[in-house]
């Protein structure tokens, strides 16, 4: 493990951010993180009043961290829990005084939140809290990274949800455990109305310092306690949900339960009077549970397994009734698989989040050396450290010591000695969604960000490692995820094989699936090019991809059959089989094909189409001009010269552009000719059939004749070619991280961070050449766009500022939105009948 950058808050006069106690820490699947502080309303350095003290939460993307969003959560005791769900677009916060809030975001935002439900259990503090299980759940089969169907690579596990409504579908809501042994479930309905019941773990009720929840596969829940003494039994409960009468129901069976280890042995059992961790492995994972002994100085970590095992019979029984083949009966008994030595004392527990597939994984596995990073387990400690273990056999995997963090920059990165009673020490943790990153809040409010090896501390060869990336970036390819923290140990020499390879899988498709996931490889090619100066020029194709893409959708999405009862095929649909099929180059010949009467628009609403028109018409101007140079990979456009997948959706714009002209000419897009006789549309239309025919994938390849680059070559004294600026590069961190040295950074100030090779090679491109993808209007006037990597805000102009997207007309919001689509997630369960996993 090695540092990649810390964020820390700034000291202002009158007010200070400080952790809050217990501090909370959330890592969503969109790599936003959230985690509490509390603001100290004065600058005494006594001990404030619940009521000086404002609770917040924050949430940041990992590639921008200083631009932080601040949330005043409104919770008027301290926040105990924060979760995300699994599409990484709402968090629920819980506090001491029992309330529980939903956040969600608004227009789709990373820095524009809401809470409009939540429940109450007033009094009661919430020592855990859960989102009940929607069903979808993916295993990873390592052993399988070679084949070449992502379907057998990431296969769906039989799961039930917590709760469905008619028709098999999954009911949302959430569950929480307060710390006087109540149990409390919330369920939204469609309409908005939040259902809540509250019922008591047991009939005896007891204190309850620690708890967690998993899920199992019947569509159960398990919720496992303590009451912080390890001389008392860990307990186990089940939790059935229903709905019975338009009430929430919530019933509870008590389950074996468990003493740990080392109060049983004799030499331990007053060295560690309290239980300070419970957790379980995986919130899907109910049959193993991971548990923490401390005292003052030390702790010790126990890992323990729930089984079924038969239960021996007596003779008599025997000779009364014959036990016969499956007929023995059976119990549920806990049994530890492993524990750990006498550690330091444990402040903090982060558990992975990779669903691998554990079913041929035992000890003698486990305990292999060619561990994998969904296997391991982080464990903080107060001298500061941070360890890797597997999270079965509890076997040191990769160690970080905290010295590395408090050394100057330029500072070289040699390996220090341990420090004991090291003040600054991660009071919570969590791993990133494929394990490759860890994130920790220490006591002083700082962020610590953390790169974890795929090798986890074993040499690898250059083939293993770029299997393991390749394998990561497929899962997130699948899933939606985001892949940033993939990102931070690609090095630029892995890009192009990387890339490569990544689009050899994907060719290796279902066609059905390869439309689903077009969008994502192009995303993911993209930010994989950024960090390479050999692959930098390609970044500006892709996003001109995404949004030549994105216009497309958008416009064809506006086409209505003439006709309610339509026949099969959309509009859409149409326009493409019959502008693939006709190949003459005239316009007009391939638009009379067409039933015009589907293209009927309000003329509004044509004329606020016409900037987004524009583009399309500039853009294959560009294209046809620049074709004479095309031996040339370093210019804009490169590869769209070869596509015939987009030069087709050019093609078929055009023709929906000239209907559209007939309607209302205002909205054509505007050329500055030479003649004023001059058809520009047919005249492009007919040179981009001609490129088009060449490498469309009905019909053989073939080069450009000279008839038609010697027409490309008239085009500049014919029409002013416009000038397009290029794709500025994004200001995150991921480019700047290669050369692992940590980078010192403030919540709230943008950083003057030293310029890679990559950026300077992008930015003298900026200087000097053109651009592929054209300007998002918002007026009259134009102006070139800065898509960020962020999804918070958009910046336009050549010195921007961030712009809510609420100043934005509908039309061009759906734009923004279809195109920043590829880095936010979509929903696992939208992929399964591609993957043919139901």
């Amino acid at each position: 493990m090695d540092l990649a950058y810390v964020c820390e808050w700034e000291k202002w006069p009158k007010s200070t951010h400080c952790p809050s106690v217990p501090l909370a820490c959330a890592w969503s699947c969109r790599n936003l993180i959230a985690f509490t502080t509390d603001l100290r309303n004065d600058d005494q350095d006594c001990i404030p009043s619940p009521a000086d003290l404002t609770r917040l939460i924050h949430i940041l993307d990992t590639e921008h961290p200083w631009d932080v969003h601040s949330i005043n959560s409104g919770h008027s005791e301290a926040i105990t829990c924060l979760e995300w769900d699994q599409s990484g677009s709402r968090l629920l916060s819980a506090d001491a005084n029992g309330q529980i809030k939903c956040w969600s975001m608004a227009d789709h935002l990373a820095n524009s939140w809401e809470s409009s439900v939540g429940s109450l259990v007033e009094g009661d503090p919430i020592v855990a809290l859960s989102w009940l299980h929607n069903g979808v759940k993916l295993a990873l089969h390592v052993e399988k990274s070679g084949v070449s169907s992502f379907g057998e690579k990431f296969s769906r596990v039989k799961f039930s949800p917590s709760l469905t409504l008619f028709g098999g579908k999954p009911m949302e809501g959430w569950i929480a455990v307060t710390v006087s042994g109540l149990v409390t479930v919330s369920l939204l309905k469609p309409s908005g109305q939040v259902l809540t019941s509250t019922e008591s773990l047991c009939r005896l009720r007891g204190r309850v310092a620690l708890a967690d929840i998993a899920f199992t596969g019947g569509g159960n829940i398990v919720v496992a306690t303590a009451d912080g003494s390890s001389a008392c039994p860990v307990q186990f409960y089940k939790v059935c949900v229903g709905v019975v009468s338009e009430k929430c129901r919530v019933d509870t069976e008590i389950l074996p339960s468990l003493f740990m280890r080392c109060t049983t042995d004799p030499n331990r059992k007053a060295r560690f009077p309290a239980v300070t961790h419970l957790k379980f492995l995986a919130r899907d994972m109910s049959e193993q549970v991971l548990l923490c002994a401390s005292s003052q100085t030390s702790s010790i970590v126990e890992c323990w397994s729930l089984r079924k095992e038969g239960l021996p019979v007596n003779n008599i029984f025997q000779q009364i009734s014959p036990v016969v083949g499956d007929k023995q009966p059976m119990i549920l008994k806990w049994r530890i698989l492993s524990a750990t030595n006498d550690l330091d004392r444990v402040s903090a527990v982060a558990l992975p989040k990779l669903p691998i597939s554990l079913t041929n994984t035992d000890l003698k596995v486990a305990s292999d050396t060619q561990f994998y990073p969904g296997l391991g387990l982080a464990l903080a400690f107060h001298d500061g450290s941070v360890h890797i273990v597997h999270r079965l056999s509890l076997q040191t995997m990769a160690v970080f010591y905290s010295s590395v963090a408090t050394r100057a920059v330029d500072e070289p990165a040699i390996k220090r000695p341990r420090t004991t009673g090291s003040a600054i020490h991660f009071k919570a943790m969590q791993l990133s969604w494929t394990s490759l990153a860890l994130v920790g809040i220490d006591n002083h409010g700082k962020l610590s960000m953390l790169r974890i090896s795929p090798s986890m501390g074993h040499t690898l060869d250059m083939g293993l490692a770029l299997r393991h990336l390749l394998f990561l970036l497929e899962y997130c390819m699948v899933t939606g995820y985001d892949w940033w923290d993939i990102l931070l140990h690609v090095q630029p020499a892995m890009v192009q094989n990387l890339v490569d390879r990544l689009h050899e899988e994907y060719t290796r498709q279902s066609a059905t699936l390869q439309q689903v996931l077009s969008t994502r490889i192009l995303a993911m090619k993209a930010s994989l090019c950024k960090l390479s100066p050999c692959t930098v020029t390609r970044v500006c194709d892709y996003h001109t991809k995404l949004f030549l893409i994105a216009v497309s959708s958008m416009l064809k999405s506006l086409l209505r059959p003439h006709i309610l009862n339509t026949p099969d095929k959309s509009p859409g649909d149409r326009l493409t089989e019959i502008c693939a099929k006709i190949t003459d180059a005239d316009i007009d010949k391939v638009m009379i094909n067409l039933k015009t009467e589907e293209f009927v628009l309000d003329m509004n609403t044509l004329q606020a189409l016409q900037q987004l028109l524009q583009w399309v018409g500039d853009f294959v101007l560009y294209l046809l001009a620049s074709l004479p140079n095309q031996g040339s990979p370093l210019r804009p456009g490169h590869s769209f010269l070869r596509d015939g997948t987009s030069l087709g959706m050019l093609r078929e714009l055009m023709v929906v552009i000239r209907i559209w002209g007939l309607l209302k000419p205002s909205c054509l897009p505007v050329y500055t000719a030479t003649s004023d006789t001059q058809d520009s549309m047919s005249l492009l239309f007919r040179l981009l059939t001609k490129l088009w025919i060449c490498c469309r994938d009905e019909g053989p390849t073939s080069e450009p004749d000279e008839a038609l680059i010697d027409e490309c070559c008239l085009l500049p004294s014919q029409l002013l070619i416009p000038s397009l600026d290029w794709l500025p590069v994004s200001d995150g961190l991921v480019s700047r991280l290669q050369p692992k040295q940590p980078l010192r950074l403030h919540f709230g100030k943008a950083p003057a961070l030293p310029g890679s090779a990559t950026t300077l090679q992008l930015d003298g491109l900026i200087r000097c050449m053109s651009s592929a993808l054209g300007p998002l209007h918002v007026s009259s006037k134009r102006f070139p766009p800065k898509l960020l990597d962020s999804p918070s805000c958009l910046c336009l102009g050549a010195f921007p500022h961030a712009v809510p997207a609420a100043s934005f007309c509908p039309l061009e919001t759906s734009i923004t939105q279809l195109l920043n689509r590829p880095r936010l997630p979509v929903p696992v369960s939208s992929l399964h009948c591609h993957l043919g996993l139901d």
